[in-house]
This record gives C-alpha cells, structure tokens and sequence, in this order.
C-alpha cells in the first residue's frame, strides 16, 4: 500500500484500517504500507502489518511543498522518495498494490513502479475517496495531468470508499467504457470498537462532547470556535473533551489550553492515537468531516456537528453538506460558525439530532468487507492464470 502523507493523518489512518481489514480476513496475508507520515511510528499495527517510512514533505497552505529538513531540497527529497518506493516494491514483489488517493503519487514519484508493475504478477488498485473535491476543481487539475488516461494505462481496480448514491468522485468526467468497467463503489470503510486503554493514562469524564481536528494543523479554527461558544453562553457547561492532533503549532496549543483552564468541564489532550477509543465513549462529536472522523461517527452512530474547510479543497464542505441534506449529520460552514451565538445554539441543538443509523442505507457501511471481496476475487483470478500459464508451459518443459 501507499501513502503519500504529506498533510494530516487522513491517508495513513485510512490505508491502516485498510491493511488491519485484510490480515483479520486472510491467514498468511502480510500488507507493507509506505508512508511519508511523520508520526507513523506514533500507530500501533497489528501482527502481518508494517511500514516503511519515505521521507517527510509537508503541503504548505498555498498547495506547494518543501521539504522537513531545511538543508534539504525538494527535489533531493522527491528523488530519495521516488527511488526508496521503487526498490521497496521490487523486493517485496506484492500480489497486489493499492494506492490512496493520488494515482501518480506525490510529483508523479509513483510512474516508475507502475511501469514496472506492467511486466509483473502484481495487480493494481487506485483507492479514491468518496469526495476529491469540486467537480470544477479537480477536473481542471486532473486535465492538465492527463490523470483519467494513466489510471486507465496504469490501473487494474479503482475502488470508490463510499456508496455511488451519496457522491460522485467523478462528477463531470467522460469516462471511457475501459475505465468505468474499472470502478467499484465499495461503501465507507467501516471502524470496529476498540477495547484496549488509551494511550496516556488521562481521566475523562463519563460523557462528552468530543472535538477534534484530526491532525490539528489547521484545527485551531474549531477549537477557538467552540470555546468562544462556551464563553459566550456560561450556562453551556455540558463536559467537552479536546484533541488537538500533532500537527498543531505549539504556540497555538498554549492558546487554547490558556482559553480551555478558564472554563469549566473542557479537558485538552494534545494526541491520541487511539480516536476510536475516545470516539465510543463520546456522545456526540464535533469535527471538520474529513474521511476518516466522518466514517467513525457513522460506525460509532454518533451525533456531530461539522465545520469544514472549504480551502484549498472543497472535499470536506462537499461531503458535510451532502451529509446534513441526506439527515446524517448537521453543519456550519466556517463564517457561520465564527459567530459564538450561531456556534452556541448549534451545541444546544446537538442533542436533538437524530442518529446516522436512522438515515444510513444498507451497506453504506460496508466497505472493508466489500474490498476484502474484491481482494479475494484478484487473488483467485491470479491462481486461475497462474494455473493456465501453468498448462501452456507443460509442455515446453516436457
């Protein structure tokens, strides 16, 4: 598996649920994920799963990228990148390559393994999410790339993580016949609780509301939003339990933790890696939507209140909006919830939502056990060639 990992913890958490589905389904499977995140050493694997880390790039606000380590270009980085993932899959030789979300990688650094991948066994999937983001956008970025033709050259499977009533990730595109026999709506990928303990030892108490901003490195938007709520309205004292993420500026953290002591019942954890845990136990959520935090409030069934970003992508406002329409959940946009007033009462109305489970369709939320069907489908098709090639070689050998 790939992931690119250059903003948050999105692509890593997703390719883990991913590789953790696929071991718990299949004796003997091992599943090696490559990953640029910072913090992958931060997750615990089960038996069968590892990483290899690339080395880090982080995205900047303005859609760019620079390297971690400040006496190290960019494109010294990308080349390192390119040539660790290249020789990784050489010698891991897998069955089957899944990748998220970028069909090139980050800069293209994934063509040379694809090319490779062409002359071998190894059967590729892309893996999008549910929303990539506004039509008009991503058609624009993927014209210029020629993205739809190198899925279709380079790809064997595109997996959709979602199910094809509630988006279109490829709203507008005119999809060849090669390439939509390609793609699979599998549904959202599905979380299970989790019964082991926190990471730190903290105490928290036994209901909350739980605020988070996944990797926290433009969170502190929500956070400050909904402590301006509670300053705003004092009688709003219901226990609120804030996580900030790792990726939050440390000047920031001290703004809020400075904000949280003032109030009463609002208790801030930095990271935990472990969200499942804390999700569970919450009894509502409110969050920014991303793929994954969306995904646990309906496997949880837990009422949320999301505020998404709406830049540099729209992928989060898309699928807040398409949610709050379809009853799952309910939203703010940002300039909405900027307003303590409007933030406050939509606290107060949390309560009142109904649960994801009551909206939900069947098999929305099957998508692990939906991939785990089409990875066992390669896997057969790929004993039925080997078996073949097999029998035309019999006789050469005889």
């Amino acid at each position: 598996m790939y992931s690119h990992d250059t903003f948050g913890l999105g692509h890593l958490r997703r390719c883990r649920t991913i590789a953790h589905s696929i071991v718990e389904h299949f004796k003997g499977v091992s599943v090696l994920i490559i990953s640029g995140s910072q913090i992958a050493g931060a997750f615990d694997f089960k038996a069968r799963v590892d990483f290899v880390k690339i080395p880090s790039v982080i995205k900047l606000y303005n859609g760019e990228y620079d390297s971690i380590g400040e006496y190290i270009d960019i494109d010294e980085i990308l080349e390192m990148r390119e040539l660790i993932i290249q020789r990784t899959a050489e010698a891991f030789n897998p069955d089957i390559f899944i990748v998220d979300k970028e069909p090139m990688g980050l800069k293209g650094e994934l063509e040379p393994t694809l090319e490779m991948f062409k002359s071998t066994k190894t059967k590729t999937v892309i893996g999008l999410r549910d929303v990539m983001d506004s039509p008009e956008l991503l058609m624009k970025e993927w014209t210029q790339q020629k993205m739809l033709e190198k899925i279709d050259d380079y790809y064997d499977a595109a997996w959709i993580y979602g199910p094809k009533h509630f988006w279109n990730p490829l709203e507008g595109f005119d999809l060849t016949d090669s390439l939509a026999n390609k793609l699979e709506y599998v549904g959202f990928l599905d979380r299970e609780s989790q019964l082991h303990p926190l990471t730190e030892g903290y105490s928290l108490p036994d209901k909350y509301i739980l605020v988070t901003a996944g990797g926290g490195g433009d969170g502190i938007a929500i956070m400050e939003q909904v402590l301006a709520a509670r300053e705003h309205d004092h009688q709003l004292d219901f226990p609120i339990v804030m996580v900030l993420g790792p990726f939050m500026k440390s000047d920031s953290r001290d703004r809020i933790r400075m904000r949280a002591s003032r109030l009463a019942n609002v208790t801030v954890i930095d990271f935990e890696s472990r969200m499942e845990v804390l999700m569970q136990n919450a009894v509502a959520l409110v969050g920014m939507c991303g793929y994954n935090t969306f995904c646990e409030v309906l496997s949880f069934d837990k009422k949320a209140l999301f505020v998404p970003r709406t830049k540099p992508r729209q992928e989060q406002y898309i699928r807040a909006k398409r949610a709050s329409e379809i009853g799952l959940s309910s939203m703010l946009t940002p300039d909405e919830a900027a307003i303590p007033s409007v933030m406050a009462e939509a606290l107060r109305n949390l309560p009142n939502l109904k649960l994801p489970s009551e909206s939900l369709a069947k098999g929305d939320l099957a998508g692990l056990d939906n991939i785990c069907v089409e990875v066992h489908k390669i896997s057969e098709a790929q004993k039925t060639t080997s078996t073949k090639v097999e029998k035309i070689l019999e006789p050469q050998r005889a």
